[in-house]
């Protein structure tokens, strides 16, 4: 047998690695300055500016940001999604190597979808509610 479901379980890995640092953009932008306003910490939000002034520019741009990142992780969730039930290799290391990185890369997922709803909290709902 061949180590098929290996190479996808590695792919979903890999699209969960991406989506994590997509959507860990949305904490950059509009999350972290938030909470350090909401801390009274706004001297360190404009070091943080001073010395990234990207930060500036993606909190402009935070509609587009949250489309790729939403898209990110939707094409991140169906791939996952999709190999749930990829067969992975009969010799046990590479098996239990595959249901190790099945697992893995579904932790990541999670972490990239809370990164994102807390980002979209502090980007859209929180203003509203303010």
């Amino acid at each position: 047998m061949t180590d098929d479901g290996v190479a996808q379980t590695r792919g979903s890995l890999w699209s969960s690695v991406a989506t994590l640092f997509a959507t860990s953009s949305t904490l950059v932008c509009c999350a972290i300055p938030a909470m350090l306003v909401a801390l009274g910490a706004g001297a360190a939000l404009s070091s943080l500016v001073s010395v990234f002034p990207q930060v500036v520019w993606l909190s402009e741009h935070k509609e587009a940001l949250f489309a790729i990142s939403g898209a990110a992780l939707a094409l991140s969730g169906w791939i996952q999604w999709r190999n749930r039930t990829a067969p992975c290799p009969v010799d046990p290391r590479l098996r239990d190597a595959c249901l190790r990185t099945r697992k893995a890369s579904a932790r990541v997922y999670v972490v990239s979808l809370g990164f994102y709803l807390v980002g979209g909290w502090f980007a859209f709902v929180q203003p509203l509610l303010g």
